[in-house]
């Protein structure tokens, strides 16, 4: 179907406004606009350095690493809209004009299009993906730390949001992030953070003197919680966070936090996998040839 020339076509604006109307209707008709994180901007950390991946990030950021046929914070995106959360918040930095221009050629990557070389006029046939997100690019500086990478993206775009999100560029679960985030609301403290205790990836020795009482490969540290980078907000936190650059947002905003008694942890005892090497990538992406991929409800 034609959708709009979207190039020297005056009425093109008109028309697109309408077809905006028309999917926020339905939305709402459909119940969509009720999801749980339906109003709840998602800061997705994608500026670091990634100096532990150098095979990689020599040409890319951290997040533009493929799984599959799709970069890592494709995938953490698709994760949170299958949840209910749409509005992303890109906090770039190092190689940021890698992830703009992969946003700003989504459209016309994802779609059939005609262009009349003589005029540079397009036409685009169709619209060949669902991601009905909204997401804003926000440069934050190619050394700043992670909790300063938030306060600057915040004090521009969490507009009148109660409750935010934050997460990083490199991880990947199978958590209900629409049970965290109720969760999190109930609780009524400013923070929680997604809670996980992976198994080691060193084996464990039970031992009585020299005698070895039970081997275990890989055991699950089954009440030692870690970070699992999935955190929910209140706007309030941002009190904690400082625009220097050199604020981190795991020493003290967060270590505050918890001293404050306003820091919850849910708990998730599921798949949890953060991409820090080769070795990483290469098992993430064994999972997503296998047609496993735990993090994801659908296939893609």
């Amino acid at each position: 179907m034609k959708i709009c020339q979207i190039v020297n076509d005056p009425a093109c604006g008109l028309r697109m406004r309408a077809v905006s109307c028309f999917w926020r209707g339905w939305r709402a008709l459909t119940g969509m606009a009720r999801m749980p994180g339906g109003e709840v901007p998602v800061f997705v950390l994608c500026g670091g350095l990634g100096t532990r991946f150098r095979e990689q990030t020599e040409t890319l950021p951290k997040p533009m690493i493929t799984i599959g046929n799709r970069p890592m914070v494709w995938h953490i995106m698709r994760k949170y809209s299958q949840h209910g959360f749409k509005r992303f918040v890109l906090c770039l930095g190092y190689k940021a004009e890698v992830i703009k221009s992969y946003f700003l050629d989504y459209a016309s990557m994802n779609s059939d299009f005609t262009v009349e070389l003589m005029t540079n006029a397009t036409t685009v046939h169709s619209i060949d993906h669902d991601q009905d997100w909204n997401v804003t690019l926000a440069y934050t500086g190619e050394l700043t730390m992670t909790g300063a990478r938030v306060a600057k993206a915040a004090a521009k775009y969490l507009g009148d949001a109660q409750h935010f999100a934050v997460t990083y560029g490199d991880g990947l679960t199978d958590a209900d992030l629409a049970t965290e985030y109720r969760f999190h609301v109930d609780q009524g403290r400013i923070g929680t953070v997604l809670g996980i205790n992976p198994p080691s990836r060193f084996g464990e020795l039970r031992i009585q003197g020299a005698k070895v009482q039970e081997f275990s490969e890989k055991p699950e540290f089954r009440e030692q919680w870690i970070n699992g980078g999935y955190f929910f907000f209140r706007r309030e936190f941002l009190s904690y966070l400082d625009p220097d650059e050199g604020c981190v947002l795991e020493r003290q905003p967060l270590v505050r936090l918890a001293r404050d008694g306003q820091l919850s942890m849910f708990q998730h005892r599921g798949f949890w996998a953060c991409m820090d090497t080769q070795r990483d990538k290469e098992l993430l992406e064994q999972l997503w040839a296998s047609g496993k991929r735990p993090w994801a409800r659908e296939s893609q």
